[in-house]
């Protein structure tokens, strides 16, 4: 499988390492300057960008247009235990957009980053929907 990168606008980019490190088990792989990281979780690259004019992924585009966070775009990690680590979640008093979702292939929870960006956190319920090299 080959590695994917994913940018997010973040407010606070330190905020950001805290939350996806602590939290969602990413490992930070490079961190410049105070606005952008380098996170990793398996073969997700998540790259964090903070609105800046300092150029990169969070400058103003040439229409004036800032970057901002937020939406309903995200990515989806493989989690099991979703019932515990929503709990968890909730106690370390992390923000969830949903509660546990049932769905055609599995269970998903919406977790908030600190700056409003979503991760899905997916727990399959078919066997079909496990992401290659799951054992049971």
């Amino acid at each position: 499988m080959a590695t994917v990168s994913v940018r997010y606008i973040v407010n606070d980019v330190d905020e950001a390492i805290a939350f996806y490190t602590e939290h969602l088990g990413f490992r930070e792989q490079l961190h410049p300057a105070d606005t952008f990281a380098m996170l990793t979780h398996g073969d997700l690259r998540l790259l964090l960008s903070a609105p800046s004019l300092q150029g990169g992924g969070g400058q103003a585009m040439p229409d004036g247009t800032n970057p901002e966070p937020g939406g309903w775009n995200r990515f989806s990690l493989e989690v099991t235990g979703l019932e515990d680590l929503a709990a968890q979640l909730r106690g370390a008093g992390i923000r969830l957009r949903s509660d546990i979702i049932s769905g055609v292939g599995g269970n998903q929870l919406l977790v908030e980053d600190p700056a409003g960006n979503l991760v899905e956190l997916f727990e399959p319920t078919r066997p079909e929907a496990w992401l290659e090299g799951h054992s049971s």
